[in-house]
């Protein structure tokens, strides 16, 4: 195992894996594009077969061909990536990084899942029959050849998260492997992902629009679309938290409270004004569904390791009773249920932190969690309102400005939970247990100063990449000693240390890691007694990550992965203005109502 880990690129994969993969997406994107040139030609039936089976399924009856098989294959490709990420960051908590990116299996469900989501959008675009105008809002691509808007940004948001695969390899071999779901690249995968179920609810816009005067699906089968839809789209949002889903969060704990309370504001305000009556428990239950079953297929299935899942109970209670009262009135529903979210909705996700999670939410964390959470739910509950309100064709005047606020507002409570503190000038006292076949009988830790650490969020011993996961947590022996309850690995190709999280401050201290000739370390051994620093956590989480990159051309390529993001969201904006722009007033009986 040692020798494998020494051989693994730590810079970016190998030249002919780049080739081979090149090849690959080459192939794949040349069939897509000859089944499209066929289909529009009419030269090729496979798709027109395909869609007029969609039309047919009961779940996209009555919706146009170009809307249900587009739907169909994105709802599976991205439950296909889905299952490869999670599969994934198993993967690299347990065995650390890549021989190569063709070497990691789990790299292919992702490839399959986000080509799907491409090609998805794609299909969108060439199905229509030719000098059909499928949707008043459908863009113009040659003089007979029109495409709906919402296959446009489902193929953008395809494509985007694509890209995050060959930019992925330039990040690590201008600074190295970031082994943390936050890095740059890494987020444009998962964000392309999740964003492109707005680009799926603009397109079955588009369908109903475009099929107003024809029959429709059943109001069952219309509620179950729109609601594992919905579901989706919670899905798609709550990614972000994978780290705190596994147990090693890289950043504060403040972090997950907000990202759930964006997540559950925005999809489920969205899926209670979408779906109706009950639909916000309806995408609750569809979330629970598809990623508990992904958890149980990872883990017990696959034999890596179990993500938790948040609730999201509550806070769909909470959405349909807030809906009771202001459900007519768009915008103030979106702030009250994003405010109960990161109320109520805060309180009854720290209860289920405490028996689901491997790392639950502490005393020390509530005043500015309840703070993130609050200011998280409020805005993503009005931009599941201003999402909604376009879809209908009535977007308030202010639509502009206050979507611009609520993406400031994600950015600065971003910005603000992933800033920490390290102790400077701090270092610990690290005794360990009698060592047998690798394990250490338990680990004891004295900080100095000795109030380094007062009522911490946690305080634990981690060991990873040795082939599984241990977190530990340290608990106060009253004499100013934390120590364990377990034996932890001190050997192999684990690495081993001390975690500590009060307040502000994030540190660590190296207990064991191994010898590493690819990135020149040297080990540092397992000690019975020692007193080491307590150092920023990325040096030891992210050893990969290379020394002296000068720090503007950091900045740079963040800069050109937020532009390219940014592009994205403001893309899907302009989706949904243009779809509200041509929307007819009224639309339905249910949503001829006041904004």
């Amino acid at each position: 195992m040692l020798l494998a880990q020494e051989t693994r690129a730590a810079g970016g994969a190998a030249l002919d894996q780049i080739l081979i993969a090149t090849a690959g997406a080459g192939v794949l994107t040349a069939l897509l594009l000859v089944l499209g040139w066929g289909h529009r030609t009419g030269r090729i039936t496979l798709l027109a077969r395909g869609a007029a089976m969609a039309e047919r399924s009961p779940l996209t009856r009555g919706l146009p061909g170009w809307v249900g098989l587009p739907t169909i294959v994105a709802m599976v490709a991205l439950i296909t990536a889905l299952l490869g990420m999670y599969w994934d960051i198993s993967l690299h908590i347990t065995n650390g990084r890549d021989e190569g990116p063709l070497a990691n299996i789990a790299h292919y469900p992702i490839l399959f899942g986000l080509f799907g989501l491409f090609a998805a959008g794609v299909l969108a675009m060439v199905l229509p029959a030719p000098g059909e105008r499928p949707g008043p809002a459908a863009v113009r691509i040659t003089r007979d050849w029109h495409a709906p808007v919402g296959g446009v940004l489902l193929a953008a948001a395809g494509f985007y998260a694509l890209l995050g695969f060959p930019l992925d390899d330039v990040w690590h071999r201008v600074f190295g492997q970031d082994v943390t779901l936050w890095g740059p690249t890494h987020l444009m995968l998962i964000g392309g992902a999740g964003l492109s179920l707005v680009a799926l609810a603009v397109l079955d816009r588009e369908g109903r629009l475009a099929r107003a005067a024809r029959p429709g699906q059943t109001p069952l089968a219309r509620y179950l679309t729109l609601g594992m839809m919905m579901g989706g789209f919670l899905i798609g949002l709550s990614v972000f938290q994978a780290e705190w889903d596994f147990g090693v969060p890289q950043f504060r704990m403040v972090h997950q409270p907000y990202l759930i309370a964006v997540a559950a504001a925005c999809a489920l305000v969205t899926a209670r004004l979408v779906v109706g009556r009950g639909g916000a428990l309806f995408a609750v239950g569809f979330c629970l569904l598809v990623r508990g079953g992904v958890s149980v297929v990872v883990g017990p299935v696959l034999g890596e390791l179990f993500a938790a899942v948040p609730l999201y109970l509550a806070e769909a209670v909470l959405v349909e009773l807030a809906a009771v009262a202001l459900r007519r009135r768009r915008l103030a529903f979106g702030a009250v249920a994003g405010l109960l979210i990161g109320t109520a909705g805060f309180a009854a996700e720290y209860a289920w932190t405490q028996v689901a999670f491997p790392l639950p939410w502490a005393p020390d964390m509530v005043a500015e969690g309840v703070l993130h959470a609050v200011l998280g739910g409020v805005a993503g509950g009005v931009l599941g309102a201003l999402l909604v309100l376009g879809l209908e064709g009535r977007p308030p005047r202010a639509a502009k400005a206050l979507f611009a606020a609520c993406l400031v507002l994600i950015a600065v409570c971003v910005g603000n939970a992933l800033a920490y503190t390290v102790p400077q000038g701090a270092s610990a006292d690290v005794a360990l247990g009698e060592v047998r076949d690798g394990l250490a009988d338990g680990v004891s830790v004295r900080f100095s100063p000795a109030d380094l650490v007062d009522d911490p969020t946690w305080v634990t011993v981690t060991a990873w990449q040795g082939g599984d996961l241990v977190v530990e947590p340290l608990r106060p022996t009253g004499d100013g000693t934390w120590a364990t309850d377990a034996a932890v690995p001190v050997d192999g190709t684990w690495k081993t240390l001390v975690r500590l999280h009060d307040g502000r401050a994030l540190g660590g201290v190296e207990i064991f890691l191994p010898a590493d000739e690819v990135l020149g370390e040297p080990e540092v051994p397992a000690l019975a007694a020692t007193t080491r620093p307590v150092i920023a956590e990325q040096q030891i989480l992210q050893r990969e990550l290379q020394d002296g990159v000068p720090a503007g051309l950091f900045t740079t390529g963040s800069l050109v992965v937020l532009a390219l993001s940014l592009a994205l969201v403001v893309g899907l904006a302009a989706g949904v203005a243009r779809v509200a722009r041509v929307t007819p007033e009224p639309v339905g009986p249910r949503e001829q109502v006041p904004a």
